[in-house]
């Protein structure tokens, strides 16, 4: 993650020895956004802030993606992973990336606001203008068009409002398992602006329409800002990642290096590639 603030770093540098008066119109163009974003003090990586993770959240899952949470929710009770992709490293992608499990960094350029942090794939939302492409390869993270909005009149941007589509999957909102739909039909729209009593708090309003839904499901996600002595450290989900899929059962490496079930009674694996050491 380094190197891409290194290259939001070279630009900027760039753009403002070009002209330093376009410089400092930019900097006085948009909004303050500077720092290390964070999820508030309590708050864990549940999709919707005000309520706990899990059932608590109340999502609005048609009866065909109820009874899969359902069926998901018994297997971790019984040790499994059930429908969370992030045990195999499959990246949390949209929308679920914006709980901001590890901190975020918002760079913003004349035609690109990047969203980056130090766990998964970078974000980019397309300000300069573009129309929707006729063919979106589908990607995780999906493609942003964004547009930078001035509502108190001010002369300075104070709302970035961004669609989101172009998605695969599989993705799911939180860690207890609630999917979005296969198709990947996805659209997910943002409203991001800093709290106006508080500009070290920023506020995403996200709204999630996908087929996986009985109507679209708003949430509000807010961040607080750490501006000074900021840390970060890049965390690779395949860092001692024990969790290991043999068709579709999950095990888990033991400490010792052997491979060991995670549920009960849990059958082995199918060996049937391996000869026996038996004679």
């Amino acid at each position: 993650m380094a190197y891409q603030r290194i290259f939001a770093t070279v630009a900027l540098t760039g753009l403002f020895a070009a002209n330093s008066a376009s410089a400092q119109d930019f900097l006085l163009k948009y909004p303050d956004i500077v720092g290390q974003w964070r999820r508030p003090t309590g708050i864990g990586i549940q999709w919707d802030q005000s309520k706990r993770v899990g059932p608590a959240q109340q999502a609005p899952l048609t009866p065909e993606y109820q009874a899969r949470y359902e069926a998901n929710l018994a297997d971790q009770r019984a040790g499994g992973q059930g429908t969370d992709p992030l045990g195999k490293c499959i990246p949390p992608g949209m929308p679920r990336m914006m709980s901001v499990i590890f901190p975020m960094e918002i760079i913003v350029m004349p035609n690109t606001t990047y969203i980056l942090t130090d766990y998964t794939d970078p974000r980019r939302i397309y300000t300069d203008g573009r129309a929707w492409p006729s063919e979106i390869e589908p990607t995780f993270t999906g493609y942003s068009i964004g547009k930078w909005i001035d509502e108190d009149g001010d002369g300075r941007y104070d709302v970035l409002e961004v669609e989101t589509r172009g998605f695969k999957g599989p993705r799911t909102f939180e860690a207890s398992g609630i999917e979005l739909h296969d198709d990947g039909g996805t659209v997910i729209k943002e409203r991001i602006s800093l709290d106006k009593t508080n500009k070290d708090v920023l506020l995403d309003e996200i709204t999630t329409i996908d087929d996986a839904l009985t109507r679209p499901w708003t949430v509000t996600k807010k961040y607080q800002r750490e501006r000074n002595n900021v840390v970060w450290h890049f965390n690779h989900c395949a860092e001692n990642n024990h969790h290991v899929w043999i068709g579709k059962d999950n095990y888990m490496v033991s400490g010792d290096g052997y491979l060991m079930p995670v549920k009960k009674n849990q059958a082995p694996p199918d060996l049937r590639y391996f000869q026996s050491s038996q004679k």
